[in-house]
């Protein structure tokens, strides 16, 4: 599973909606359910799927999907790379 599938997957999961759209432009503001609430989990939880850890900054810095996409893109390459 591509890093973008498992982005989705976590998102679809943790919003319990597996129609949601998401493409790299999408922003939190733009899809139904994604409240602060659901952002938190929905950040913790890509913590645990990508064994990466947010900074306090970086919880609310990604502009869109894309952008945090590529960043979880990276940090998956540099743990496959250990």
């Amino acid at each position: 599973m591509s890093v973008e599938e498992r982005v989705h997957q976590v998102i679809r999961d943790v919003l319990a909606d597996d129609e949601v759209v998401l493409t790299d432009a999408t922003t939190a503001a733009e899809v139904e359910g994604w409240d602060s609430l659901a952002h938190i989990n929905i950040m913790f939880a890509l913590e645990s799927e990508f064994d990466v850890q947010f900074t306090d900054d970086q919880l609310s810095s990604f502009r869109d999907l894309g952008e945090l996409r590529r960043f979880l893109a990276g940090a998956d390459a540099d743990v496959r790379g250990r």
